[in-house]
């Protein structure tokens, strides 16, 4: 049957005619110098037009041989040891004392017009059916000034023929040797692209080559993916033509985002350090968020923050690379420069060195970047602030200490970029930041002004603009970065999801091979009396003795090896590694003991694990202080490489390297601790680095979590993230109310300690007005101690949740309240006092119980598709839960504790039970009547009551649990009546 579609007669014909119609000239594949890769014509036409003078100079110099000179010279200067085509393009070449230009960039202004008429005679042009060798043929080649830039294999599905045919062809048909091909010195990019896909790579190796996707991505919101989309009138890939193989565009990859990566690598045999080198071409989603924002800065200025929503595997620090070199010089309309600093912030202790040499790859200038490391002070910050340092990258913890020290950056715009937002953008720290970047030199004439400017400070400034990076948007991020869209909801400027991610292969997903395990035990009383202990403290206790208990680690290690050998270490041609994960640096140590002697036991000698963990730990009954360095035998800044050399294979870990780790030989993980939220996406994700050429396959063991629990953590970040509600001034104004309620804070005190703070502020204060801080500070902790343990719980969690919301809501909003925030700063102060001493009861359960029968049961294995659920809350600032810490006795302790372990009930599931029966509670009339006419003691025989009738309501969304309750009065009325003193007062308060 005949083709429905010639590629060579329809497709590549059509693909040619729109490249004309852009501005090429179309030339005869006899034009082509195999030798040197270029169109000789086209490039003396082009110095000749652009730079006479010189030409004319160099006629005079090399006379009749001037062509074959210049020709060679060319070659010579893009294949020599250190050269390249692309720094030849961007730099020029000196010749006999002449300085000449392969080409010419677009101006940052309009006021040059000689380099603008010079940017406009830039003269591309293409040819079809090149032969770089006689045995091959190339479908297209694209030329910038007579020199081959670009190379294109098309196929057409309708003949029968995909993308992968043509990235076949590059594969095994193509010779990486020829002059066209040659790695730096031939075409700067190669393109497989059929009619719905297009593929790229900057360095053909045989079989090895990789080929990465240059899509844009199908489907918008939760339907987003990978591909391209489907339309009624063109092609999927004709943005290839309308946008990406333009003049303009194909001008500003070269001179603003191609770059050759340098990166080191120990050998780890000989010791000797190499740099190898990478040509970076932007991915179509790291091209597109750079052109957006420019596009949106030129019209907004400083006036608005971005947040980018980019999944691990998106190529981050490339991304921020070519923001922060494309803000230094973005100009508005009126030719005026935007931004005169930018600030890269991170969460990190050691700022990344990569980030460093990825900026400098694109520009080399002298001065234009300043990492303040570790070995840099706040001091230091200070002085690249205040100076013309155009790119500084920072920690955000430098920034508390100089914000009271800087002054007039009012007058200075700054584009903040922020490396990962969901972590390093919480509280204080941020308020710093924009405190320290709106300073002013400004005399506060009265404690008012002082009031309102630390105010509006510590909000959105005029100044400067926040850029913010994650892949895991916490509610709060996406209100202070987020934008509104049409449904009004906040939501990222710019998406890159975990799924395109995974279907375009940059990822794994995590999720694919999971197996939990349940810890099976039976706990026993080693004593006859029952202890009272607070409850919480008690459970906490007991899940520490089963975590650290020998029995439970041996059993664990067990199936940890075992599946690591047998499934896991013969991966990546045996370079697979694992990391155990473990609940504490105790357990970090423990279970590294106990892997010693397993491995021992069973000559598993081609098994060795590392272990990370912070300070030093001292086991029971063992007087040894033990140190990651002591056990390790290495410093901690040699532990990342000797993980990934072939000494080490499996790394055991508590709370390092659970965050920002990239090993891509990381195939599997073991979990011994409870992972919550954005921490179980973020610990997990370790593992999803692809490692080509290897097809990578991962594997979690989890012996703590629930599946369920887990894909729901991933569920709001698999596609976008979108967020649903919002804290309002309102609610921070109930707060007040709440803790004003408590009658502990006398607001004489509030207002005498916020006129001696302002005084202090301004350093006129006597020593005795200091002293008279302290003691007012005093005055109001004795009165807080004083309450019922209840009320002081609650009344603490309440100026917590105040202190964090507001915090919160002055940097998202216009809100301003003199008094509120008067109360914010002395409940700041006041919260320091009161958390110091706080660490507990001073319980011990040593020697009151033991345990046995322990059994690591498999409870399944998971590969479901990951579903998503875009909507994320911002949590209550308010509505506090009563206090967990209810004195009961050991028994009933023990009791829920091995109901969570044999039975179907756990506490999650008996307080969602709960806490539906206290909204139906909450909600009838009856209640409310006997609340607003009785005590609270004769309020629980109408509460009583009405259980009933509640539990018979809730029966449909719980019933094994509301059944129990039903059958069993005396454990509804211990459990039921928790809540009676917070409905009472919930019910009264409304009335």
């Amino acid at each position: 049957m005949k083709s429905l579609f010639n590629e060579r007669y329809e497709f590549q014909e059509e693909f040619i005619k729109e490249l004309v119609l852009n501005g090429y000239i179309e030339r005869k594949n006899d034009n082509f110098d195999r030798s040197f890769a270029m169109d000789r014509e086209i490039l003396f036409k082009f110095l000749e037009s652009t730079q006479p003078k010189v030409v004319e100079e160099l006629k005079k110099v090399f006379k009749d041989d001037y062509e074959e000179t210049i020709t060679s010279f060319i070659n010579n200067e893009i294949t020599k040891k250190h050269g390249s085509l692309l720094n030849t393009l961007k730099n020029g070449f000196e010749i006999s004392n002449r300085k000449v230009e392969l080409m010419y960039t677009r101006p940052a202004t309009d006021f040059n017009k000689d380099l603008n008429e010079k940017y406009e005679n830039n003269i591309f042009s293409v040819m079809q059916e090149v032969t770089p060798k006689d045995d091959e043929r190339v479908d297209v080649v694209i030329f910038l000034n007579g020199l081959a830039i670009m190379t294109f294999e098309l196929k057409s599905e309708f003949s029968g023929q995909s993308v992968e045919d043509a990235i076949c062809q590059y594969r095994l048909e193509r010779d990486p040797k020829s002059r066209l091909f040659l790695w730096k010195s031939g075409a700067l990019v190669n393109f497989a692209m059929d009619t719905s896909n297009v593929f790229m790579t900057t360095k053909l190796d045989k079989e090895k080559t990789f080929f990465m996707p240059f899509n844009m991505g199908r489907g918008e919101g939760v339907n987003t993916g990978a591909g391209n989309p489907i339309f009624d009138d063109k092609y999927s890939v004709s943005y290839m033509w309308e946008d990406i193989l333009k003049k303009d565009t194909i001008l500003e990859l070269i001179s603003k985002f191609i770059f050759i990566e340098e990166a080191e690598s120990v050998d780890n045999v000989t010791g000797k350090t190499s740099i190898k080198e990478t040509v970076i071409f932007p991915r179509y989603h790291q091209l597109d968020l750079i052109r957006k924002i420019l596009a949106d800065v030129k019209v907004n200025k400083t006036s608005l923050n971005y947040l980018i929503e980019h999944s691990a595997g998106s190529g981050k620090t490339n991304s921020i690379a070519w923001l922060s070199h494309r803000l230094v010089s973005v100009h508005d309309d009126d030719n005026e420069v935007i931004y005169d600093s930018i600030v890269i912030i991170t969460d990190r202790v050691v700022v990344d060195r990569q980030l460093q040499k990825a900026v400098l790859g694109l520009d080399h200038a002298h001065g234009l970047i300043r990492v303040l490391d570790d070995n840099s002070n706040s001091n230091d910050l200070k002085i690249a602030l205040e100076s013309n340092t155009k790119i500084i990258a920072t920690t955000i913890q430098k920034f508390p200490y100089v914000v009271d020290e800087l002054r007039n950056l009012k007058n200075k715009k700054f584009a903040v970029i922020i490396d990962e937002a969901h972590s390093s953008t919480a509280g204080r720290n941020m308020q710093a930041v924009t405190k320290s970047l709106g300073s002013d030199d400004f005399d506060y004439e009265n404690e008012d002004d002082m009031i309102i400017d630390e105010i509006k400070r510590s909000g959105k400034q005029s100044n400067v603009s926040m850029f913010a990076f994650t892949a895991t948007p916490k509610p709060t991020t996406l209100r202070m970065f987020g934008r509104l869209n049409r449904y009004g909801q906040y939501e990222a400027f710019h998406l890159y999801s975990m799924k395109q991610a995974i279907e375009e292969g940059f990822i794994l997903d995590v999720l694919a091979s999971y197996t939990t395990y349940r810890t099976m035990y039976k706990i026993n009383k080693a004593v006859k009396d029952d202890p009272e202990l607070e409850t919480s403290d008690a459970k906490r206790q007991i899940a520490r003795f089963i975590e650290l208990h020998d029995t439970n680690i041996t059993q664990r290690v067990q199936v940890i090896i075992e599946h690591f050998r047998n499934n896991v270490m013969n991966g990546l041609g045996g370079q697979a590694k694992a990391m155990v994960v473990t609940a504490s640096r105790q357990g970090a140590v423990k279970y590294k003991k106990a892997f010693e002697k397993y491995i021992a036991d069973h000559k598993y000698y081609d098994i060795n694990a590392l272990v990370a963990f912070s300070g030093k730990v001292i086991l029971e009954d063992d007087e040894t202080v033990y140190t990651e360095v002591g056990i390790n035998k290495m410093s901690e800044s040699d532990v990342p490489n000797a993980f990934d050399s072939d000494n080490y294979n499996v790394m055991i870990v508590a709370n390092k390297y659970q965050t920002g780790f990239d090993q891509k030989k990381l195939c599997a993980m073991y979990v011994m601790k409870k992972l919550r939220g954005v921490n179980a996406v973020q610990t997990l994700s370790r593992l999803n680095r692809v490692c080509p050429p290897y097809d990578k396959k991962v594997f979690v063991l989890d012996f703590e979590n629930d599946y369920d629990d887990i894909k729901n953590a991933f569920a709001p970040y698999y596609t976008t993230t979108i967020l649903a509600n919002d804290i309002t001034p309102g609610r921070i104004h109930e707060l007040v109310v709440t803790i004003d309620a408590y009658n502990v804070i006398d607001p004489l005190d509030v207002e005498r300690f916020n006129e001696l703070i302002f005084k202090e502020r301004k350093k006129n204060i006597t020593p005795t007005e200091k002293k008279s801080l302290l003691f007012i500070l005093r005055k109001t902790e004795k009165n807080v101690r004083g309450l019922e343990e209840d009320h002081f719980m609650e009344l603490k969690s309440t100026m917590n949740g105040f202190k964090r919301f507001y915090e919160y809501l002055i940097q998202v909003s216009c809100f301003e309240d003199k008094e509120v925030h008067k109360k914010y700063i002395f409940i700041s102060y006041l919260l320091d006092l009161l958390n110091i001493g706080s660490g507990g009861g001073g319980f011990d359960l040593k020697g009151k119980i033991s345990a046995e029968n322990f059994n690591q049961e498999k409870i399944g294995e998971f590969n479901k598709e990951n579903i998503p659920k875009p909507f994320v809350n911002i949590a209550s600032a308010g509505g506090f839960a009563p206090p967990e810490d209810k004195i009961r006795k050991l028994s009933e302790i023990l009791e829920e504790i091995n109901a969570k372990s044999g039975m179907d009930f756990d506490v999650d599931v008996a307080m969602s039970a709960i806490y539906q029966i206290k909204d139906i509670m909450m909600k009838s009339d009856k209640l409310r009547t006997s609340a607003k006419n009785n005590t609270e003691d004769d309020f629980r025989f109408s509460y009583f009551s009405n259980v009933n009738d509640a539990l018979v309501k809730g029966l449909d969304q719980n019933q094994d649990f509301f059944t129990m309750l039903l059958n069993d009065q005396d454990m509804k009325k211990e459990v039921l009546g928790l809540f009676i003193p917070e409905i009472y007062k919930s019910l009264r308060q409304n009335l």
